[in-house]
């Protein structure tokens, strides 16, 4: 008997008590004890589905046509380190790549966790193996851990017509998945240039992204509301040191450049090498490949965002730039 739960315990990772009360029920037939336990796994997990999940990861799959990124959430940092989950979170991201992005080259697109939930999917993980929807496979998971696990929607950002798309993924436990994503679009002008030069630099601005947290792409794309809000702070801050008029316009000309050098990504110093910004950076390498080189598009995504970001831009409205 103890092989048996032994067996089971392998096979689903339930709890051992709940093994023992299947197998008891189920008079020692393992394979209908293991239906039991998925049937009562599903109760078990419906159950949970009340409590917030905010801690996870985000998995990334790629092809030459477009990258997606899936965020998948469970309650505890423990559960986003096991394998299963982690297994689960790579699926879903293949799977996402099924998901229509725009048709535009370089556009960022939400999604919504409802886009992937009826997909059916193969699993081929020792404990999650064959058929069954997404939506399935995460009460599944969810039943094993003994968490809410739920999806957290995604995006889909297509290639430029030429040129790269590269991404990183910052505490990555192991390929494919993060906490933190960088994503941009590089656009070469002419189609014949060698792209090794873009595709090294592509990589270090993913890195770049991540760690300096851009929020827009150029000075022009700062909205009116955050360049308001920014500039009516630097003004009472600055009218409080009691200056004149126009050492106050200076004074906040001076900070407004600061904050431009802070959230605007072509104004912020390059992270590897900070005597440039990355305005020149992308100038030196035009340069260097013989062809203008620019950002077509970014993204960076951290895990607890993607909720936030899909109310932000209202479901899957096309979002043209890291908001």
């Amino acid at each position: 008997t103890s092989e048996f739960i032994k067996q089971l315990r392998e096979r689903t990772s339930a709890p051992i008590k709940e093994v023992k009360s299947a197998l008891v029920s189920c008079n020692w037939d393992i394979e209908a004890a293991q239906t039991d336990l998925r049937k009562r796994g599903v109760v078990l997990a419906s159950k949970k589905s009340s409590r917030l999940a905010a801690e996870g990861l985000l998995a990334l799959a790629q092809n030459e046509k477009k990258a997606v990124l899936v965020e998948l959430n469970c309650e505890t940092d423990f559960v986003a380190r096991n394998d299963i989950f982690q297994s689960l979170a790579l699926s879903l991201a293949k799977s996402a790549l099924l998901v229509e992005g725009s048709k535009e080259p370089s556009v960022a697109t939400p999604f919504s966790p409802e886009c992937l939930e009826d997909l059916k999917m193969n699993f081929d993980h020792a404990k999650l193996t064959g058929e069954r929807t997404v939506r399935n496979a995460i009460t599944e998971v969810a039943a094993m851990m003994g968490e809410n696990v739920k999806l957290g929607g995604g995006f889909v950002i297509t290639a430029p017509s030429q040129g790269v798309l590269s991404t990183y993924l910052h505490t990555s436990p192991q390929p494919g998945i993060g906490r933190i994503a960088g994503i941009l679009s590089l656009e070469v002008e002419d189609k014949d240039v060698s792209l090794d030069a873009v595709q090294r630099v592509g990589s270090e601005l993913a890195m770049h992204i991540v760690a300096a947290k851009p929020l827009f792409l150029t000075k022009e794309d700062v909205t009116a509301d955050a360049l308001g809000n920014e500039s009516d702070i630097l003004r009472s801050q600055a009218e409080s040191t009691g200056k004149s008029q126009m050492a106050i316009d200076r004074i906040v000309e001076g900070r407004l450049r600061k904050y431009f050098e802070e959230v605007v990504l072509m104004e912020q110093k390059f992270i590897v090498d900070d005597s440039v910004n990355i305005k020149t950076l992308l100038n030196n390498l035009s340069k260097e490949v013989g062809s203008t080189v620019k950002i077509g598009n970014f993204l960076r995504v951290e895990v607890g965002e993607g909720l936030k970001r899909l109310e932000a831009v209202g479901g899957s409205e096309p979002l043209t730039q890291a908001a």
